[in-house]
């Protein structure tokens, strides 16, 4: 049902989610209640968004089978989700309507009369936090959808009005093109989910038709520090501002950057080389100066007040499992988790750990799909070796079975002086016994590595 409607349902209508305690498909389910649509969802296990799902009324099942399916009036379902799904196949031998769940989000963005999509290899939770903030900050009353959680809504989504909407636009198999957002922040564009993408021209161009599908009344926000996003600023006729930290001939730059003793930077951001607002950010790195920037110029064009801007922009400590505080070990070592699982966002991560003056830093990363691992695998292990310690744990197959071709060890063996292993509580015992007061520990990457880090910090 790729040409699906909201005007398709019934009011009131059945919707089975399958898959619903994802990131993504919690929040959109919230939103269905919202509306008045009934709810039910299958999922492989409990957790806090199935349990918040529950006490909102909808129906969770644990554990998934055809006996699920009691003739809901639609199935959703993600894209993770295979074929040979039970449920998924009792629904289409029932002849029920299915949709995917980019499809569902896309058509109930007809509901919201600013829908802002932020898209990007990188920093999309930490830009669509930064932006949730400010129109939060500026009393937009928005309801919010992010792909990480956010301790001032409690989650990663916040049901509000039906004016804005800050959302994540996630490339992979092109599914942000079931968007019609009225403004477009694109963070930046890189190699990624090499499993879907043929080459970097083929991703360039998945995001020249997103970047089309715009608004006419809104605009496309884009960050030109790369060449990578040259196509959509030249080939894109939409209304268009762009933004970066690097290229001073950028519509939206910052200027007279400081940095405190933590790496927490201090700066101008200016439109046109005229100040717009001064902000104190509360996340170091250069990669958060950007997105502050990108999240400034978004909402320029939306209306609101410098004020806000700065306010909703300093509120911002980061989203969980982006340099993720999590406590200190018994020794007094600090611990940080975080989602990096790219070449770039680990350099990132591990380059703006160096700058805040902890004595070692530690990174243990754990891959994220065979696929990924193996198409970045060089550019993984110079990403790690500017770390100080490196420990490699098994790949996180997520979707993906393991074929042979690839393991961990492949990359642990081109990292110098890197420890490979294979199970949680040796990690523990080995890095409690190899770290001190005044280093830093970082667990990262996609999968379930955070387990460590909270059984590190003792959380």
């Amino acid at each position: 049902m790729s040409n699906f409607s909201v005007s398709d349902l019934a009011d009131g209508a059945y919707i089975h989610m399958i898959g619903i305690g994802g990131i993504s498909m919690s929040g959109i389910a919230e939103m269905l209640l919202n509306f008045g649509y009934r709810v039910s969802g299958s999922d492989m296990k409990p957790s806090n968004l199935t349990e918040r799902l529950k006490q909102g009324g909808a129906e969770i099942i644990i554990g998934q089978s055809e006996d699920n399916i009691k003739n809901p009036d639609l199935v959703c379902y993600t894209a993770a989700i295979s074929e040979d799904n039970p449920e998924l196949m009792a629904a289409k031998n029932k002849g029920i309507p299915t949709v995917e769940r980019a499809v569902l989000l896309g058509a109930l963005l007809e509901k919201y009369k600013y829908p802002v999509a932020v898209a990007g290899t990188h920093g999309k939770t930490t830009t669509s936090s930064m932006l949730s903030l400010v129109l939060l900050a500026a009393e937009k009353n928005p309801t919010i959808l992010i792909g990480g959680e956010l301790k001032q809504i409690g989650g990663n989504y916040h049901i509000g009005g039906s004016e804005y909407l800050p959302f994540e636009a996630c490339e992979y198999v092109e599914s942000f093109l079931h968007f019609k957002p009225y403004v477009s922040i694109i963070t930046n564009i890189e190699e990624d989910h090499m499993d879907y993408f043929k080459d970097l021209n083929h991703i360039k161009s998945s995001f020249v038709k997103f970047a089309g599908l715009t608004s006419e009344k809104g605009c496309n926000v884009v960050c030109v520090d790369e060449e990578t996003t040259d196509e959509i600023v030249q080939n894109v006729e939409k209304n268009l501002l762009t933004y970066g930290l690097t290229n001073k001939k950028a519509d939206y730059t910052a200027e007279n950057i400081t940095l405190s003793n933590d790496g927490r930077p201090s700066f101008d951001i200016c439109h046109n080389g005229e100040k717009l607002v001064s902000v104190n950010l509360n996340v170091a790195g250069n990669h958060n100066i950007c997105n502050a920037i990108g999240v400034a110029a978004a909402c320029d064009f939306l209306g609101i007040e410098p004020k806000y801007i700065k306010q909703g922009l300093e509120e911002f400590s980061g989203a969980k499992r982006r340099f993720d505080r999590l406590g200190k070990t018994c020794g007094g070592a600090e611990v940080v988790d975080d989602y990096a699982h790219h070449p770039t966002e680990i350099k990132t991560t591990i380059e703006t750990a160096q700058k805040m003056g902890y004595n070692n830093v530690w990174v243990v990363f754990q891959p994220h799909t065979y696929t990924r691992t193996a198409a970045f695998l060089e550019k993984f292990a110079n990403s790690l070796k500017i770390a100080d310690r490196v420990m490699i744990a098994d790949i996180y197959p997520a979707r993906e079975k393991y074929d042979g071709t690839i393991h961990a060890c492949d990359l642990a063996a081109l990292i110098p002086g890197a420890v490979y292993m294979n199970d949680i509580n040796a990690m523990e015992k080995y890095i409690l016994a190899n770290t001190k007061d005044g280093d830093l520990i970082i667990t990262m990457g996609a999968g379930d590595i955070c387990n460590l880090g909270y059984l590190l910090a003792n959380v």
